[in-house]
């Protein structure tokens, strides 16, 4: 069969028609296959002119009709690439109102977040000055005979007593017998010592 496709066309065939022009009779026709539009067209003209009608240049219905079908083709094609353009720009201005929607949720946000870290800012600055103040109260603010020493005053006593006689000489003075941690705290300690 496929080998029918590349052999040699036979010119001899000849095709029937039929076609009716306006309220006029069926004309029937027989034509070669292969016959050229110069010849249709010659016939056609020669049959309008024998009919009294006007000499115009109409090609033959089958020709009309498959213009018609593609011109209704295109336009159907048309108006869906139209009807596509339009949903196309809906969703785009929708998504743009969304997007500027949270875009300015986003900023509300931030400016929040800006002051917030602004306002921390300002109580750690505050604290910083305030931890600063009591540092320097603590350190300057020992006892009359009380020895700084870190963060704690010392009291150095030169009497002979017991434990217990030492504690409460100590409590006496709003402090406690010192519990010696570091080899630095042990450093002249001789009798009692007491800490606040």
């Amino acid at each position: 069969m496929s080998s029918d496709i590349y052999a040699e066309p036979d010119l001899s065939k000849k095709v029937r028609y039929s076609r009716k022009e306006d309220g006029a009779e069926w004309e029937q026709r027989e034509v070669d296959t292969y016959e050229s539009t110069d010849e249709i067209r010659d016939s056609y003209d020669h049959f309008q002119s024998q009919e009294g009608g006007p000499q115009t240049l109409n090609p033959p219905s089958v020709l009309k009709g498959s213009f018609r079908c593609a011109t209704l083709g295109l336009r159907v094609l048309c108006l869906l690439m139209l009807a596509g353009i339009i949903i196309l720009s809906i969703c785009y201005a929708l998504n743009k109102s969304e997007l500027q929607d949270e875009l300015q949720g986003t900023k509300t946000s931030l400016t929040r977040l800006q002051s917030r870290y602004d306002e921390l800012s300002k109580n750690h600055s505050q604290l910083q000055e305030e931890v600063k103040k009591l540092k320097e109260e603590i350190e300057e603010k020992c006892p009359d005979r009380w020895t700084r020493f870190g963060s704690s005053c010392y009291f150095k006593s030169t009497e002979s007593k017991t434990w217990s006689e030492s504690r409460r000489a100590c409590q006496d003075k709003g402090a406690d017998l010192v519990m010696i941690n570091s080899k630095e705290e042990q450093v002249g300690v001789f009798v009692h010592v007491c800490v606040i």
